[in-house]
């Protein structure tokens, strides 16, 4: 009996003759393939080293049998005798054979089959939205390899007709600029508004189809300015930080210089694991616990993670966490993701485990594959106490004289602040995870620039700031503790070639080749090392009482009010 799952019906998936090849799987999800358990695996090495390994000890076994049963040969040898070492080369030609078929024949044949299967379930992107860059002369169905102005005038009544659907230009014309001119057009005429501010050219549509937005009309212009350096764990970053709220980046930018000139600070990554939460149905509550207690035994653990990792190279399943209510189940399993901030990796390796139970739980009925207690982009107390994505803590001890040069204030003012403003008065506003000053300006403003999701802001800004006096009440000591820090250098926005330009400047641009996962890790560390500066500026500048100076002076623009007086 299958699960029932009430998930929105797949879509009738186009014919070739229509030129509307599937769309791609999402870009943040790593490479699929690979079987659940690899050769590669059991090796303390990076896979390009282990692949080398193995190539090599396969050509030198091969190499050398054929060498012996030449000789055989010619001697008159029965082949079926065989010495020590010629027994020693048939192991090693069948642990590579085995090693290269599992690495390289699995992970291509799940790559066809993946691109193939359910992966469309989670974009948002109509199938019939797919890549310029994918689209042939053969699969297209109008060959429009040049278009006059007639034929742009034609397409733009056809779509504000309703005759051409606005999202499908790019699969018929095969020009996303095209595209992207002709609807903008359409919208003028259907709204009348001329949007003459909004950029048009200039921007590469074929980059973000399919993956980061659909049916674009032009671009949004964001300043990106940098602080820094940054000296965190004895190495210096020069933070990119995309927004438009004056101080903001001259404000971190003061926090890095006290932070560096009392000697840096340093950081740690205490968890790694993205979370999905599927929400399940029973007849009666007595089943759904027999879910959970199955779910939560220790011995039903390696059978879920093979399941699970089937989904990715890089997804390993490390814990799941069940909670009912009533009939009602709710599972959240945690998985390490590599370099890719792993939300589409994650939901795959979900599905694996729920097409796995329904043989023991025929009866069960998949209400979502997200139940919330996830939970993603939203405030929320478990991602609060238990983390998700990346949980950094970040400190520094800044010195008394820095305090009073830099910062314009003192030691005991700043620990009282933070105790009245960041601890007490977000108790008193009842808050959920914000015990900080502004961490969300930070955490936004880096985020944007290179290509994370900024609606992860709402998690990810989680914070609590400390800030206690050290060496007999002289220095400063601060921190911030951050749980659920969701960032990945791989997929979505930051393959765009600004927010990719902006990854490359802090040294974590694309996957880790030494060590799966180090680089978004890293990331992690820098996001919550430039909200320490952050926080330190700012709670500087309300202790001295410098807020409103500043703002005056740098977050509001002379014309404005030159035109507000006038």
């Amino acid at each position: 009996m299958d699960v029932r799952r009430r998930l929105p019906p797949k879509p009738a998936r186009p014919s070739p003759a229509l030129g509307k090849p599937p769309s791609p799987p999402p870009a943040s999800a790593a490479p699929a393939g690979g079987a659940s358990v690899q050769a590669s695996d059991a090796l303390p090495l990076p896979i390009r080293y282990t692949n080398v390994l193995f190539s090599a000890l396969f050509m030198v076994s091969i190499y050398f049998l054929m060498s012996q049963w030449r000789e055989k040969i010619r001697s008159s040898t029965a082949l079926h005798v065989l010495t020590l070492s010629e027994l020693s080369a048939i192991v090693g030609l069948a642990a590579s054979l085995i090693y290269l078929i599992s690495f390289f024949g699995i992970a291509y044949v799940q790559s066809f089959i993946s691109s193939h299967d359910d992966d469309d379930d989670f974009l948002l992107a109509a199938p019939e939205a797919a890549p310029c860059s994918l689209l042939s002369a053969g699969d297209a169905p109008e060959k429009m390899p040049v278009l006059s102005d007639d034929d742009n005038e034609e397409l733009v009544h056809a779509v504000v007709a309703g005759k051409v659907p606005s999202y499908s230009l790019e699969s018929k014309l095969g020009d996303c600029r095209r595209a992207a001119g002709i609807r903008r057009e359409a919208l003028r005429r259907i709204t009348g508004r001329a949007m003459d501010g909004l950029p048009l050219d200039g921007f590469d549509y074929a980059s973000i189809l399919g993956q980061c937005c659909e049916m674009p009309i032009g671009y949004v212009q964001l300043p990106v300015g940098v602080a820094g350096p940054l000296l965190l764990d004895g190495r210096e970053y020069f933070l990119p930080m995309a927004t438009t709220e004056g101080c903001l980046v001259a404000s971190t930018n003061r926090g890095c210089k006290a932070i560096a000139e009392s000697g840096g600070g340093s950081s740690l990554v205490l968890k790694d694991a993205m979370t999905r939460a599927p929400a399940v149905r029973f007849a009666t509550a007595k089943r759904a616990a027999e879910l959970k207690f199955f779910l939560e035994d220790p011995n039903n653990f390696e059978t879920l993670s093979v399941v699970f990792n089937r989904s990715s190279r890089f997804a390993r399943f490390q814990r799941i966490q069940c909670s009912l209510a009533g009939r009602n189940l709710y599972m959240r399993f945690s998985c390490s993701t590599g370099d890719a901030m792993g939300m589409n990796m994650v939901s795959k390796g979900v599905q694996n485990v729920l097409d796995y139970l329904q043989n023991d739980f025929p009866d069960m009925d998949v209400i979502s594959i997200s139940g919330n207690f996830c939970s993603d982009k939203k405030p929320a107390a478990v991602n609060w106490i238990e983390g998700r994505g990346k949980s950094v803590v970040c400190e520094a001890t800044i010195k008394e004289e820095v305090v009073k040069k830099v910062l314009k204030t003192t030691v005991p003012a700043l620990v009282e602040l933070n105790m009245l403003k960041n601890l007490a008065g977000s108790a008193v506003a009842g808050a959920m995870g914000g015990f900080n000053a502004h961490a969300s300006n930070i955490v936004t403003a880096i985020f944007i620039a290179t290509g994370q999701d900024p609606a992860q802001n709402v998690e990810s800004s989680h914070c609590i700031t400390m800030m206690e006096a050290v060496n007999d009440g002289k220095d400063l000591h601060i921190s911030v503790t951050m749980p659920s820090i969701e960032v990945g250098t791989i997929g979505g926005g930051t393959q765009l070639a600004s927010q990719a330009a902006c990854l490359d400047l802090l040294g974590v641009k694309g996957a880790s080749k030494e060590s799966p996962g180090a680089n978004a890790k890293l990331l992690a560390s820098i996001v919550a090392g430039a909200v320490l500066a952050g926080e330190l500026s700012l709670m500087a500048a309300l202790a001295a009482g410098q807020l409103v100076k500043s703002h005056m002076k740098y977050n509001r623009s002379s014309k404005d009010i030159f035109n507000s007086a006038s």
